[in-house]
């Protein structure tokens, strides 16, 4: 390796001594200075970064350099080429428009998603004409593309209304009855007959007995429809199970009102789910979470806990408001919140103070 680097460095001096023994000139030992430079830049890096003042420079410059002599450049004919045809494109490139068809405006994806929440019996024909009634022009294969994406059927099928449709548009002419029962701390049941209406939720405690029957229950019917008056004119379907107790007799104190009898299904508590959710809320909420003494016991508890529930309690079906709230609005920021604890403190209610 040694030898190699001698014959080098020799072969590079004679080159110079030769140059300078020809022209003489301190501007030929510049440029053996200069090429040798480039020569060791050329080593050390591979693709130089030119500037766009470095590609003018050196554009010019070929024009006056003779071909054959071309190769002191480290740059290709073929950059110089590629320079020139990417200056051309940037000088003739105009704005153009995206193929295909354009993008979908967000909002009024937004638009007909909500229309497809709100009515799920329509269908995207539908949609279409009631987006076109609003000044929305869309083709109606857009808007079955936009339910597809979202997972959506864009036609729905066309079925009966299920339980749960029947009694929600139903609910505001509804009324639904059933039993419950508790026991004692002697061991002995008592049954509770309640009339929930589904439009308000609010509960009315009928009858507690321990031995209920078919004349007991109708009596009951029609203390209730006493009780109720005028409401019961905007009553049009009674929802109950088919317990023996409710007799024929029960169901004409209703039917004689204008009030039709509507029987659930065969052992299926889910047609009557309304009734069995405040079974269960108030067997939570109260006699769960106490002793029960007697009938007398039972009756006073239920009519505190049902004052409560139907004048104080929130409810999420009716955006966080009692069946029966109070007749003034509360302004909570000015006002300052006091406790009232009911049963015995087993429920608490919060109240503005006087």
């Amino acid at each position: 390796m040694s030898a190699s680097l001698v014959y080098l460095l020799l072969r590079q001096i004679l080159q110079m001594l030769t140059q300078l023994a020809r022209d003489g000139g301190a501007k030929d030992v510049e440029l053996l200075v200069l090429r040798h430079q480039v020569a060791v830049l050329r080593r050390q890096v591979h693709r130089p970064d030119l500037q766009p003042a470095d590609r003018v420079v050196l554009a010019a410059l070929s024009r006056l350099l003779p071909r054959p002599q071309w190769s002191t450049f480290f740059v290709t004919p073929a950059t110089l080429l590629r320079w020139h045809r990417q200056l051309i494109a940037r000088h003739w490139t105009f704005p153009h428009a995206r193929p295909g068809r354009p993008p979908i405006d967000p909002e009024l994806r937004l638009l007909v998603l909500r229309l497809a929440a709100e009515n799920p019996t329509w269908g995207h024909r539908r949609m279409q004409g009631e987006l076109a009634r609003l000044g929305y022009q869309i083709a109606a294969s857009t808007v079955w593309k936009i339910l597809r994406q979202a997972g959506i059927d864009p036609a729905p099928r066309r079925s009966g209304p299920t339980w749960k449709q029947f009694l929600t548009t139903q609910a505001h002419t509804i009324l639904a009855c059933d039993f419950f029962t508790v026991d004692t701390v002697l061991l002995k049941r008592i049954y509770v007959l309640f009339f929930i209406e589904l439009a308000t939720r609010q509960v009315h405690i009928t009858g507690v007995t321990a031995h209920p029957t078919g004349a007991w229950v109708t009596q009951q019917a029609r203390n209730l429809l006493m009780s109720v008056d005028q409401r019961a004119d905007g009553l049009r379907f009674l929802l109950r199970d088919r317990d023996a107790k409710f007799t024929a007799a029960f169901d004409t104190v209703f039917t004689a009102a204008g009030i039709d009898v509507l029987k659930t299904p065969p052992q299926a508590p889910r047609a009557n789910a309304f009734a069995e959710r405040w079974v269960g809320t108030v067997r939570r909420e109260c006699t769960d979470r106490m002793l029960i003494v007697g009938e007398r016991h039972l009756s006073s508890v239920l009519a505190e806990y049902t004052e409560h529930y139907n004048g104080h309690r929130p409810h999420r079906s009716l955006d966080q408001r009692p069946p029966n709230p109070p007749p003034q609005a509360i302004d909570l920021t000015a006002a300052r919140v006091q406790r009232r604890p009911i049963l015995g403190g087993l429920i608490n209610e919060y109240e503005q103070a006087a």
